[in-house]
């Protein structure tokens, strides 16, 4: 029996299966399950019915140990239990009451910006607790639910209610990325950017290239994961990003533009392999840490360092890169963005604020079977310690908003500067 230093979650590992509790102070309830499918190296290797894969490394004399789950980056902390908590093996209550007060508490203990976002969170339980009763319709406990978060405006905060509906939501004045605005980008990038240029698309469209003839890549990826449609393993989407940065990070390329502007996010570990392809020399990208005291929203685990490798036996580009980011930049999109402001070589951000979340969604049940997320780590500045969340990270030269320009259809001002930047770097 395990305790995750943070994470709110207790692991029963035992005859070959993992167990996943999400406990908090009122509820603890049965999360996902995986069984052991292998080792690799000092690792044991354990795979849940969705794909996932976890890790599980002890330590010297067995006393705590490490999870890794494939797609993220960094490991969480292992502390051995005594014995499953009691609170586990018993029946949870699945009412309209229990619901609330396990959301509601998973909030309280994990949620790491309510200061930040000046929201009184025990002012939201006093307003809204009176309003659920068990019995009420499952519609009016949805809409209480969704109006709780809302104020938050934090788009990895989401719940899904089944056949009742689901809630998700962007910055104010932002837009969620999706499939629609992404063929609509790709679409004006090659009629107004690229003079009728078709590019070349990869891993199941969401990554697309084209060399220009000064030798200059534009690189233009719109998400890290969804690569292969069968397949949702990150070792396969792991593979395919492998082999289409091979055949668009290649000898003769003069400057790089890499275009994040519509980005939904993904794997972070994903990320930082575009990252590993731009550069000759190991650094530290950022750090993470997660909230790890339900009554300290202060206390943290340590910061975690996050290396950016350069790609063994690949090619890598050490040339000007200048990033397109905008409010449709998210999660891994801007985890990449925050590790290329520490590469060692020339970078330039040009755009606008990307969206502002960074965390690993932490994925919670409720007592009715419903399912919300929301996060619970910080991203970090190597020195300083600085957390981009809700303001996004900032462009070194600001530019007009890409959407408004889509619809006007013919201009794109940080285009047009990346290509002044790369062309002025390249002499």
């Amino acid at each position: 029996m395990w305790r995750l230093d943070g994470y709110g979650t207790v692991l029963s590992i035992e005859d070959g299966r993992l167990q996943e509790y999400q406990a908090t102070a009122v509820s603890c309830l049965r999360g996902d399950t995986a069984r052991r499918t292998g080792r690799a190296g000092n690792s044991v290797i354990y795979t849940g019915d969705d794909a996932t894969v976890y890790r599980i490394r002890s330590a010297a004399g067995g006393a705590g140990a490490t999870l890794h789950l494939d797609g993220s980056v960094g490991d969480r902390r292992l502390r051995r239990l005594p014995a499953l908590p009691a609170r586990c093996a018993k029946a949870a209550p699945t009412g309209a009451l229990a619901t609330f007060e396990v959301f509601w508490q998973t909030f309280e203990e994990n949620y790491p910006f309510f200061a930040a976002k000046k929201i009184d969170w025990q002012a939201v339980r006093d307003r809204y607790r009176t309003l659920a009763y068990d019995g009420m319709p499952d519609t009016e406990l949805f809409a209480l639910l969704r109006e709780m978060v809302l104020p938050l405006y934090d788009a990895h905060v989401g719940v899904d209610a089944g056949d009742i509906g689901g809630f998700g939501q962007s910055r104010p004045g932002t837009v969620i990325p999706g499939p629609g605005i992404d063929q609509r980008a790709q679409r004006f990038v090659e009629q107004h950017d690229l003079a009728g240029m078709r590019l070349r698309t990869f891993a199941n469209g969401r990554i697309g290239y084209a060399r220009l003839p000064d030798g200059t890549g534009y690189l233009r990826i719109s998400g890290f994961g969804g690569y292969d449609g069968t397949s949702r393993a990150y070792a396969r989407n792991n593979a395919i990003l492998d082999q289409t940065l091979s055949q668009v990070i290649r000898p003769g390329l003069r400057g790089l533009v890499l275009d994040l502007r519509i980005n939904g996010g993904g794997s972070d570990a994903l990320a930082l392999q575009v990252a590993g392809r731009l550069t000759d020399r190991a650094y530290v990208g950022y750090a993470k840490r997660a909230r790890n005291d339900p009554a300290d929203p202060g206390r943290h685990t340590r910061p975690q360092p996050v290396l950016v490798q350069p790609a063994a036996d690949r090619f890598r580009y050490t040339g000007p890169v200048a990033v397109l980011i905008g409010a449709e930049t998210y999660s891994a999109g801007e985890t990449l963005t925050q590790a290329l402001m520490q590469r060692p070589l020339r970078t330039v951000r040009i755009g606008q604020n990307t969206q502002g979340v960074f965390s690993d969604v932490l994925e919670r049940i409720l007592p009715n079977v419903w399912t919300f997320g929301l996060p619970n780590e910080e991203y970090l500045t190597p020195s300083g310690g600085k957390t981009f969340d809700g303001e996004g990270i900032p462009p070194d030269i600001r530019t007009g908003n890409f959407l408004q320009e889509i619809a006007k259809g013919n201009h794109d001002s940080a285009y047009a500067q990346a290509l002044a930047v790369i062309r002025r770097h390249a002499e």
